[in-house]
């Protein structure tokens, strides 16, 4: 937290997991600056962080997009380990282990190291903090400082589908396990606006791999509401963006890429209203400024 209370962020943007819905936060950033509402800092986890680093970086929703299509495409999400399927049935042979993961994520580093260089997250444009779960105590990591990439690969690191990162000699993977939607990583801003998503039951439960999604996805849903109600009761000023999609997104569907930009912007529009009142809200006297 900043110590000077002058320095505090104004207006914190906090995006959540959700897969490539995250994307939709550009959208929600372009309607923001038209009308010379800038957030001044970004929190994201997993997809979140993916996304919202392309807005720390200083680019317009519009720019940001250009460069999150060209970062992320169908193909990163479909990199197998053959060996994975030996480690799995047979785990004493084959070395299974905490590093076991069904994908390859190096064409992944490949992409980030393309899109981000050697970009640390305390020389970015614009504050970034990156959340992230420590996977040996299951605790929520911040990264505040150091290389932007290793970061962003452990926020996305989904556990058995990717491998975990070492950041600061601790394994990590995706920050979802701890904090879907991380606004108490911006108690010392301001305002915050949320942008999160809430995963989808399945519809009907006949195989095992539905099962273990039906558990996973009803605690991530009741952690992700338990933060927030915990934000709001400790005095938060919270505002959520909510997404009006009228078909079903896949978790990585790239295509929809577009569609879910444009639904960020139809959402933001829609808060225009209730933003400015929150605004106004604020004490100080450049609490009015904030909207042009």
């Amino acid at each position: 937290m900043l110590d000077d209370a002058s320095a505090r962020p104004r207006i914190g943007l906090v995006l959540g997991s959700g897969g490539v819905r995250s994307i939709a936060a550009l959208g929600v950033a372009e309607v923001l600056d038209a009308e010379g509402i800038r957030p001044d800092l970004i929190v994201g986890c997993s997809s979140g962080a993916l996304f919202g680093a392309t807005l720390a970086l200083g680019l317009s929703g519009r720019e940001a997009l250009e460069v999150a299509t060209s970062l992320w495409s169908a193909d990163l999400t479909r990199q197998h380990r053959w060996r994975a399927y030996a480690q799995l049935l047979a785990p004493r042979w084959f070395g299974f282990d905490a590093g076991f993961a069904l994908r390859d994520d190096r064409r992944i580093a490949q992409r980030l190291r393309q899109a981000f260089g050697e970009r640390r997250l305390e020389e970015l444009p614009l504050p970034l903090r990156v959340v992230a779960t420590e996977a040996a105590s299951g605790e929520r990591v911040v990264l505040r400082r150091g290389a932007l990439v290793p970061a962003l690969r452990a926020s996305i690191a989904v556990p058995l589908v990717f491998p975990g990162v070492e950041v600061d000699g601790r394994r990590l993977v995706d920050g979802v396990m701890s904090d879907p939607l991380p606004v108490a990583v911006a108690a010392d801003a301001a305002l915050v606006l949320t942008l999160g998503f809430k995963g989808v039951m399945p519809r009907r439960v006949d195989r095992a791999s539905r099962l273990v999604a039906q558990a996973s996805t009803a605690l991530i849903n009741n952690l992700q509401q338990a933060r927030i109600d915990a934000a709001r009761h400790a005095g938060q000023r919270l505002l959520e963006i909510e997404l009006g999609l009228d078909r079903h997104v896949g978790l990585w569907e790239t295509r929809a890429m577009p569609y879910l930009f444009e639904a960020g912007r139809r959402a933001a529009r829609a808060q225009l209203g209730a933003i400015a009142a929150l605004l106004r809200q604020v004490r100080g006297p450049e609490a009015c400024s904030w909207v042009a």
